[in-house]
């Protein structure tokens, strides 16, 4: 019997945590001149698996980077945010990455996590800071299923629980 999703630890994804008036022009500038996105809504993720965006709370963006690139995005933040409050940091190394792929991708990810993943409820670019299992996670949706984002911390444990929920057991 085959496994429901397939669960994949993600290498080398750059991520740089952006905070300050999400509503400011330079944000809206920062975010597009390093995503190619607009500014993201709540609950939202705008991108690909290289390059994107995504809500984190009403002052803090998630911006996904090529992992090579990160040192010089932030080079640029600093020159776009220059005089202004702001923060921003490269989390890419503290936060482990899992895609998690299949058309069941959402009964995996249902079994570890309190969200409606329901096709009516959350669909392709939607963002959701949560839980799976007793670990904070972050996850979007994308058309073949879903990144989850961690800290590196409990990411073997992270990886062991999805996969373990991946499987397609039969009971009694």
């Amino acid at each position: 019997m085959s496994d429901l999703a397939q669960v994949t630890r993600v290498t080398a994804r750059g991520m740089i945590t952006l905070r300050g008036d999400l509503a400011s022009a330079l944000m809206k500038k920062a975010v597009k001149a390093l995503t190619g996105q607009a500014m993201p809504t709540s609950g939202q993720f705008l991108g690909n698996a290289t390059s994107g965006v995504a809500w984190m709370s009403p002052d803090e963006l998630l911006l996904v980077v090529p992992y090579g690139d990160v040192a010089k995005s932030v080079v640029q933040i600093d020159e776009i945010f220059k005089g202004q409050h702001y923060l921003a940091a490269d989390v890419s190394d503290a936060r482990a990455v899992f895609s998690v792929l299949g058309t069941n991708a959402r009964d995996v990810l249902a079994r570890v996590s309190p969200v409606d993943l329901h096709a009516d409820s959350f669909c392709v670019g939607q963002f959701r800071r949560t839980r799976i299992a007793q670990v904070a996670a972050a996850f979007w949706m994308h058309d073949t299923g879903f990144d989850v984002v961690c800290f590196q911390s409990v990411g073997d444990y992270a990886q062991d629980l999805l996969t373990q929920a991946a499987k397609n057991a039969t009971g009694t």
